[in-house]
C-alpha cells in the first residue's frame, strides 16, 4: 500500500516472474466474451475503472447480447471481487493469474503526471473520452508495475492510438481460427481409371494412405483419373468415400425445377438433402446460389410427399448486430421484410406466379395433368387464406407459405430460450456474428431440426469480428470432423457474368 496526502492507497498485487504479462482489458472484449477473464492462463488481468462506467451504461439493452453479456461480466466481477480491498488488492484466478480493477491516480493528482502521461496529453488531449482514459489507464499500468504490459481490445482504432503514445496493444485472439492461406474448396485425390469404373459401380471406395493429409469426416472431395475422368464423392470415415446421393432436381411445391451448376453446388445440395447432418457452414460470395440452394432444398423436404421437417425458419443479422427493431412498424415479417429481402427474392424465383410454357414439342395433354398435379399439391400445402383470392386480392404462392407458417421468419434478438424442433433453420449473413451469438442459436436448436450457417467471411460490417473471429468461421473451426456436421465453400458465382466478374475484380 502507498501513502498519498495522508491517505492510504492500496496497490495491486500483481503476479512478477519472467514470463508474466499484465494484460489491461477493454470494454469490448468483455462484453465479446465474458470468459475472457479465465482464458490468460497465469498473467495479471487489469479492468481500468472506466470499463465498469461503460458496462453499467450498456446493461440496460435488455434484448441485446451486449446488455446480457454487460450483465453477466458484472456478475463475475461481483463474485470474484467482493469488497473494495479485493477490487484494488486484486485476487488469484482459478487459472494462477490475478484480477485486479486499476485506477489511473495520474489523471487525479497533476503533480504526480509522468512524461509518458504528458506525451498521452499532447497526442489524445481529449481525456473526456473513455477510449482515450482506458489508454490512459493501460499507460499508468505499465510506468507503474514491473510486468510488461499488452492493452487487450477489439477496437482497431484504440489499437493504433494505444501503439502512437508506446503502449502494446493487440486484438482478443482466444477465438480466433487458426490461418489457413492455402484453404481450397475441396480435394482432389488421384486414382486409376479402374478404381474409378468400380466406385461408379459399386458406390463406395476406400482412398489410399498415400495422401498428403487425412480427411476430413463429411469432407467432399473430387476422385480424378489420369485420363481427365472425374467423380465427386464424401468422405464417410476410416478412408471410405461414397457417391453422392442427389435427385434430378428439387423443387419447391408447384414451383420450378432446380439442379445444380457446378461441383460445389453438388456438394452443398448432397449436405443440404442428407438428414444425418444436422449442422452446415458454408462460406461463399455474391452470386454463388447460397440462399437459392438453402431454400429450395429447405422447401423440397418440408412440402415434399415425405416431409421430414415441419417448416422452414429463416433469419439473418439486422441493421447493427444486436440492435432492437421495435422500432420498425408493422408485425415481425413486415419489420424482418428489408433484411430478408433476398430470400423474398429466392421465393419469387423458385415458386413464380406464372410457371414456364412447357416446349411446343410436348404433349398437351401430359402437360395438363402435370399442371393439375401441381395446382392440387399447391392448394393441398398451401390454402388460399383469408383476404386472398376470394376477396380478389391475388396471393404469390410462397406469401401463403408464410401466412400459413410453413415459413418462419425469426428474429435473433428474440431467439434466447427458444426451443426450435422440426425446423429446417437458415442463418443468413452469419459470419456478422460473434461466437458466442452463433452458440446462442446452435443451442436452440432441438432434436429432428437443420441448421444452415451462411455468409461470406471476406465481407464483414461488425466492427468487433474479423475473417478470423467471426461466429461463422469459428462454429466451422470447431465442429469440423463431428459425424452431424459439414462444410462447403463455394466459389464459382451463378448469377451472371456480370455478378461473378464483379464479386472477383471489384
Amino acid at each position: 500500500m502507498e501513502h498519498l496526502g495522508g491517505a492510504i492507497t492500496l496497490q495491486p498485487q500483481l503476479k512478477v516472474t519472467g514470463k508474466v504479462k499484465t494484460f489491461v482489458l477493454d470494454t469490448n472484449v468483455l462484453l465479446h466474451d465474458p470468459q475472457s477473464i479465465f482464458k490468460f492462463e497465469d498473467n495479471n488481468l487489469a479492468i481500468p475503472v472506466e470499463v465498469l462506467e461503460e458496462l453499467d451504461n450498456i446493461k440496460g439493452e435488455q434484448s441485446t447480447e451486449r446488455g446480457r453479456n454487460a450483465r453477466r461480466v458484472h456478475r463475475m466481477l461481483q463474485e470474484l471481487l467482493p469488497d473494495s480491498r479485493t477490487m484494488l488488492e486484486g485476487v488469484t484466478l482459478p487459472t494462477g493469474g490475478t484480477l485486479s480493477v486499476i485506477i489511473n491516480r495520474y489523471l487525479l493528482e497533476d503533480n504526480r503526471v509522468s512524461p509518458a502521461m504528458q506525451r498521452l496529453r499532447s497526442i489524445l488531449p481529449d481525456l473526456s473520452k473513455k477510449d482515450n482514459r482506458i489508454i490512459a489507464c493501460a499507460l499508468f499500468v505499465q510506468e507503474t508495475f514491473p510486468p510488461p504490459t499488452v492493452l487487450v481490445t477489439k477496437d482497431v482504432n484504440v489499437q493504433l492510438k494505444a501503439r502512437a503514445v508506446g503502449l502494446e496493444s493487440q486484438d482478443y485472439l482466444n477465438d480466433k481460427v487458426p490461418e489457413d492461406p492455402e484453404e481450397v474448396s475441396y480435394r482432389r485425390i488421384p486414382v486409376s481409371v479402374y478404381e474409378l469404373q468400380r466406385f461408379a459401380s459399386e458406390g463406395e471406395f476406400a482412398v489410399a494412405d498415400a495422401l498428403a493429409a487425412p480427411l476430413g469426416l463429411n469432407e467432399y472431395v473430387l476422385l480424378e483419373s489420369a485420363e481427365g475422368k472425374t467423380m465427386p464423392a464424401r468422405h464417410f470415415g476410416a478412408g471410405l468415400v461414397r457417391r453422392l446421393r442427389l435427385p434430378e432436381c428439387v423443387k419447391a411445391p408447384a414451383g420450378i425445377p432446380i439442379r445444380a451448376r457446378n461441383l460445389e453446388q453438388q456438394f452443398f445440395m448432397d449436405a443440404l438433402l442428407d438428414e444425418s447432418i444436422s449442422l452446415i457452414t458454408c462460406f461463399g460470395k455474391a452470386g454463388t446460389g447460397k440462399t437459392l440452394l438453402s431454400t429450395v432444398c429447405a422447401l423440397h423436404q418440408v412440402c415434399g410427399e415425405h416431409s421430414r421437417y415441419d417448416g422452414v425458419a429463416i433469419s439473418r443479422p439486422v441493421i447493427a448486430l444486436g440492435k432492437d427493431i421495435g422500432f420498425l412498424p408493422g408485425s415481425l415479417e413486415e419489420k424482418m421484410k428489408p433484411w430478408l429481402q433476398p430470400y423474398y427474392d429466392a421465393l419469387e424465383v423458385l415458386m413464380p406466379s406464372k410457371l414456364p410454357k412447357e416446349p411446343q414439342f410436348a404433349g398437351k395433354q401430359a402437360s395438363r395433368k402435370k399442371k393439375r398435379k401441381e395446382e392440387a399439391q399447391l392448394q393441398s400445402v398451401l390454402p388460399v387464406p383469408p383476404g386472398g383470392h376470394a376477396a380478389g386480392v391475388a396471393v404469390k404462392p410462397y406469401e401463403r407459405l408464410i401466412r400459413n407458417g410453413t415459413v418462419e421468419i425469426e428474429a435473433l434478438c428474440f431467439i434466447r430460450g427458444r426451443s426450435i424442433a422440426r425446423r429446417f433453420f437458415i442463418l443468413d449473413e452469419a459470419q456478422q456474428l460473434t461466437p458466442h451469438e452463433v452458440k446462442t442459436v446452435i443451442t436452440r436448436i432441438s432434436e429432428g431440426s437443420k441448421i444452415v450457417l451462411i455468409g461470406d467471411p471476406a465481407q464483414i460490417d461488425n466492427p468487433y469480428v474479423d475473417s478470423r473471429s467471426n461466429g461463422l468461421v469459428f462454429c466451422h473451426n470447431r465442429m469440423k470432423g463431428q459425424p452431424i456436421a459439414a462444410h462447403i465453400t463455394l466459389t464459382k458465382g451463378e448469377r451472371s457474368k456480370l455478378a461473378e466478374l464483379a464479386a472477383d475484380l471489384l
